[in-house]
């Protein structure tokens, strides 16, 4: 019994801390997978809807590591660092058996990238576009809402299933 009030607590803490190193967090449902077909094998596309903040995304995923289906709700949480106390990233290494927790602890699926594209257009609505090893994310939204984010930035993707 103490053991799983020491873990809710660790949880709690890492939750808290977590609102620190935010960019953008939403929940997102899959409303297709691979719009335009299977194009490689080990990868899916997925295009999504905001559940919150009505932003469209469309994500490459690898398929062999992380599985989602049409219809699902997924968490999905960009990020600057995955240290919780919202010191910066390296961005060059990882280190997944560090003791200290990290945001990664709560998700399924973690990517790191680099915006390499802001589109702004009418009515307040930005296009970002940012590459993980190739794996590619595409997130319209409303300005507001992705201010946070920044060109040439480079930042963790995370996710987990709802």
């Amino acid at each position: 019994q103490k053991q799983k009030q020491k873990q809710k607590q660790k949880q709690n803490n890492i939750m808290d801390s977590a609102a620190k190193v935010t960019l953008f967090e939403d929940i997102f449902e899959i409303t297709t997978l691979n719009p335009d077909g299977k194009k490689f094998e080990a990868v899916n596309r997925l295009n999504a809807t905001g559940t919150t903040f009505e932003c469209s995304l469309l994500l490459d995923i690898n398929s062999q590591i992380y599985n989602v289906l049409d219809g699902e709700k997924v968490t999905i949480v960009l990020a600057s660092t995955l240290h919780l106390d919202g010191s910066p990233a390296d961005h060059f290494s990882f280190h997944p058996n560090a003791t200290e927790p990290t945001l990664a602890d709560n998700y399924e699926y973690v990517m790191h990238g680099r915006v390499f594209d802001m589109n702004y257009q009418k009515d307040n609505m930005v296009v970002i576009s940012a590459s993980f090893g190739g794996l590619l994310m595409r997130l319209t939204g409303d300005q507001r809402h992705l201010a946070n984010v920044l060109p040439d930035m480079r930042l963790y993707l995370l996710m987990k299933k709802d």
